[in-house]
């Protein structure tokens, strides 16, 4: 019981640190608000994530 716990922590650490989570998360909010689009891809995500980062110039200190 205890190696199933920690190995869900573990899972769910590295989900977090790779961003998977957060696609999952945005898959989600887009099915919700859009149902009639389709989702983007993995890549096509990244993508606009990081548009929108680099439009962001503000928040970041360099």
């Amino acid at each position: 019981m205890r190696i199933r716990h920690w190995a869900r922590a573990v899972r769910w650490y590295l989900r977090e640190l790779t961003g998977e989570a957060q696609y999952d998360r945005h898959c989600e909010r887009h099915r919700l608000h859009h149902p009639l689009t389709p989702v983007p891809t993995r890549r096509e995500y990244q993508v606009l994530r990081t548009r929108h980062q680099e439009a962001r110039t503000h928040s970041r200190c360099c």
